[in-house]
Order: C-alpha cells, then structure tokens, then sequence
C-alpha cells in the first residue's frame, strides 16, 4: 500500500513553472482524492533554467527520496533529455547504491536512463507513467485504461498482469489553461500484434524508449553522452540481456524510420537481438510510422524464431499501462495478456 509519493524532477524541470501550475494542481488533487501524500522533493520546483544547470541536485533529490522513510513510492514529474548528467553524482562514490531500497519507481521516457540506473544496482523499477503527463492529464478524469493500472500499483506495489486497451488517443495539441476538461480524441485499438516467433515466451521485462537508447551510442544531442554513459558502463552487456525480453517504445519527437533503424542496429551491434527472448515494441504517437516500425523490427532484427510483439499501449501514446521491470513476466498474444509472477 502506498501512503506517501515523493516527486521528482530528473530530467526537465518543466515542473516549477509557473505556466503549467495549472496542471500540477489537478495532479495534487487526484492525488490527495486516493489518499495520498504528496512530497516534492527540495529541487523538483526549482524550474527549467535551475534543473538544466544543477544535475547534482537533481541527483541529491533522488537520494533523499530513496531515503526518506515516509516516502513509499518515487514517481517523476516529466521526462526530458539529459538525466544521464545524474552518473557521476550517484556513481561516484556509490551513492546510488548505498541510498536505494526497495521502493517503487515510477517513470518513462528520458527516465529510460534512470531505469538502467537502478538496474544497475539490483532495483526492480516501473515503466510506463510520470506526473505530469498522466496524473495531470487535463480531460475531466485520468483515461481509465491509464487510471486501472495507476491504482492497481498504488494498493497493491506491484502489477499482476496487462492486457490491451481497447481503445488509444491523439496526441493533445494544446496544454493550454482553456483545454482543461477537454476529452482527447479516441480511436478503436486492435491489441497485441505478433509480427513473429512465438506467441507465448517469458523472461524479465528491461528496457525503454528508444530515442534514449539511441542517445546512448550516437552524440548528435549530446556529444558527451555515449562517453559518459560508457565510463559507467551504464548500458548492460549481452550476457546482461539473457533471460531478458526487451520493451522498446518511441517518444513524442516521432523518430524517422531511419533513426529507428539506426537504433535497432545499435542494439543489434551490441548483441542484444541474440541474448533477448523476445521484444515488446509500444504502440507509436498516433500510429506514426507504425507500418514502417513493424517493417524495421523484422528486417533489423532478422531472427525469425525471436518473438517480437508490436502495439503495446506503454510509453508516449496514450493510454499507457504500467510495466514492472526484472520480474518474470509471460507474454501469451494469443491471450492477449502479460502476466508477471514475483
């Protein structure tokens, strides 16, 4: 049972504007309506210009939270861009390690990084939801298929199982103060998809979006990033991926089919396609480039009898389920279910 959220800002800090106060408003108060406490760490306020110049506090603030004893659950405001900038403040002297214990984190997107953190040291974690982009949603109530799991981790810590929504919406156009209340666009969803292998296969689930994979190998954003990400040898080897199925899902910047390609070639140079026993791909924003995705994993991939699984609502389309990461999971498509088992 979690009592008390502790929220974070370890990417941008988009957070602290006063611009969007607004939307953390609805936030707070959905919160509060489930009973819950809402802690904001020192730094999560602090805005844009402060979190981009002050990585070490964002760091400090992800520590503190893994400290806290009243804190139960670690959710992050929002993604971002440059969380990698957090390594040598939580890797240095062992910070991260020494703080973490076994609390639920919650986040997805550049938070790709932070995931891969806490893997690192042995920290099952939750992809999929953030603050802002879910719990503030601006439509008159969270979108049900979002608000199941949300509460589900909130009452019970963990996630059981996910199956398909039945339905999946445009990306908002406008954040604006007048679209408060204003319903998304729905669409008729169609599940799970198998483009190949088996439809039933397990393994632990570990992975992300992958523009942020991509930043891991290619410095084109940030040109210190694959070094940095390197020395802390953040990014986990072949043999870490054994056992393993990989979850993939892409961001609100709608990566070309080329840039998809390259990062699934960066991934496939790194051995992953060899280790993993299968690969979840997320449905795309929109269905942007869905064909073309689908096209790609098979001719990238090029390993026949690897299950891969496309149109998983996780990530940046909504709505999102939430997935536990380093807990057994089974993927049955003809069930159109994931079920996990601790």
């Amino acid at each position: 049972m979690i009592r008390t959220v502790g929220i974070v800002s370890l990417s941008s800090g988009i957070l602290g504007e006063s611009f969007i106060r607004f939307e953390s408003d609805i936030g707070i108060r959905r919160l509060k309506e489930y009973g819950l406490n809402v802690k904001f760490m020192p730094h999560a306020l602090m805005g844009m210009d402060y979190i981009k110049a002050h990585p070490e506090k964002r760091a400090e603030d992800l520590l503190q939270a893994f400290r806290d004893p009243e804190i139960d659950m670690i959710m992050c405001a929002i993604g971002g861009d440059d969380t990698y900038r957090l390594l040598p403040y939580l890797f240095d002297h062992n910070e991260l390690a020494d703080a973490v214990n076994d609390k639920v984190f919650l986040g997805f997107s550049d938070t790709t990084i932070n995931h891969l953190m806490l893997h690192k040291v042995g920290l099952n974690t939750f992809y999929g939801q953030a603050f802002l982009p879910d719990i503030c949603e601006l439509s008159p109530k969270m979108h049900p298929y979002t608000r199941k799991y949300f509460e589900e981790l909130i009452s019970t810590g963990t996630i059981k199982a996910i199956t398909p929504s039945d339905v999946w919406y445009e990306e908002r156009k406008s954040f604006a103060p007048d679209q408060v209340g204003k319903p998304l666009t729905a669409h008729a969803d169609h599940g799970f998809e198998l483009l190949q292998g088996s439809p039933v296969f397990s393994g632990k689930i570990l992975g992300g979006c992958i523009d942020s994979m991509y930043d891991f190998f290619n410095g084109e954003r940030y040109e210190d990033m694959p070094i940095v990400c390197e020395k802390y040898h953040l990014f986990p080897d072949a043999e870490d991926w054994q056992g393993h199925i990989l979850l993939l899902e892409s961001s609100e910047e709608k990566p070309s089919p080329e840039k998809y390609r390259q990062s699934l070639e960066y991934l496939k140079e790194r051995g992953v396609f060899e280790t993993v026993s299968g690969v979840l791909a997320g449905k795309p924003m929109d269905e942007t480039y869905a064909q073309e995705y689908r096209q790609l994993l098979i001719q990238v991939i090029n390993k026949p009898d690897l299950p891969v699984v496309f149109n998983l609502n996780i990530g940046h389309a909504m709505p999102r389920c939430i997935i536990p990461f380093g807990i057994e999971a089974v993927v049955d498509v003809e069930g159109q279910i994931i079920k996990f088992t601790d």
